[in-house]
């Protein structure tokens, strides 16, 4: 009996070999327990191909590529507008008094620098709209929070954000004039009330989009009050929050251009937008030209420096945007 009951243990189909078979099988499953090519393995494998065909794939490639594939066309867009500029000038669709060549244009820069004032003019107006923005950014992420969060607040300041986000800055001008004078107070008066309500509603439109799954879970993790808005409501609302901010940041460079333009005087210092009034002043077309041409850089490089990067950080934080 015992001889038999050895031989019954090792033999080949016996249920000792099936049970360790069984245990292989189920390691090799995974955790889960279901099978490389059962259901579960095929949802998944669906699911992540699903996600690779939504995501937009951005493969490495050569910096030379890379650059090349970047600055081209905008280097092809310039030369074509500089192309279509000199032909207006060379058949003189206006006086050439009225439309300066770009040359004209690039020699009225060229003083300014050999002057050295072109970066104090420059510095002059991007220091102002940086802490104007700065101080709109916190006060317009406070004022969204509550608006977003306090039903009384949202439907009695709710239509007024609207409002005011357009309502032209330079409308704003007059008014800042009769309450500070000409200072800085003004400029910066103007800048707040241009950003402000854009701000703050891009964070209230990125609240609305939470959902509300999000909010449950994070209060039954503990995360509330401040602990909440910081961990798990702004980062939710990011995508309508940046949104916000970039719309913010251009309301308050258009509003400080319109602020300078407007508000003039020796002690101010001197920016883009009254180097843009003394060349109307002055009747120099160069002059004025070459100012519009240094208040669209600045623009540009604002965006492409500081906008650009964090928008493709959301994305891919989100997985929007993947690296190859």
């Amino acid at each position: 009996m015992a001889s038999t009951e050895t031989e019954a243990q090792s033999a080949p189909g016996s249920g000792g070999a099936t049970g360790a078979g069984e245990s292989a099988a189920t390691a090799a499953a995974g955790p889960a327990g279901a099978a490389p090519g059962g259901p579960s393995g095929d949802l998944a494998g669906l699911e992540a191909g699903l996600d690779a065909l939504d995501a937009a794939v951005a493969d490495r490639q050569p910096w030379l590529r890379t650059v090349a594939t970047k600055a081209f066309p905008p280097l092809i867009a310039v030369v074509i507008v500089l192309g279509l500029w000199q032909l207006a000038y060379h058949f003189a669709l206006k006086p050439h008094y009225l439309l300066p060549s770009p040359v004209d244009v690039g020699r009225s820069l060229q003083e300014k620098w050999l002057e050295g004032t072109l970066l104090s003019f420059v510095w002059t107006s991007v220091s102002r709209g940086a802490l104007g923005f700065l101080a709109s950014v916190a006060i317009g992420t406070a004022l969204g929070l509550v608006v977003a969060q306090v039903k009384v607040v949202r439907a009695a300041i709710g239509p007024i954000l609207s409002g005011l986000q357009s309502l032209p800055s330079v409308a704003w001008v007059p008014a800042a004039i009769i309450w500070f004078g000409l200072s800085d107070a003004t400029i910066y008066a103007v800048v707040l009330l241009g950003a402000v309500p854009s701000i703050a509603n891009g964070l209230v439109s990125g609240v609305d989009q939470i959902s509300p799954l999000y909010l449950r879970a994070g209060r039954t993790l503990g995360a509330t009050g401040l602990a909440g808005v910081r961990h798990v409501l702004l980062p939710a609302a990011l995508p309508g929050y940046l949104a916000g901010l970039k719309q913010g940041w251009a309301f308050s460079w258009r509003s400080l251009m319109a602020a300078e333009l407007i508000v003039n005087a020796p002690d101010l210092g001197t920016g883009l937008g009254q180097l843009l009034e003394q060349g109307r002043e002055l009747q120099d077309m160069s002059w004025v030209l070459a100012a519009i041409l240094l208040i669209l850089i600045v623009g540009i490089g604002i965006e492409l420096l500081i906008f650009a990067p964090m928008e493709r950080h959301v994305l891919r934080s989100r997985g929007l945007l993947v690296k190859g």
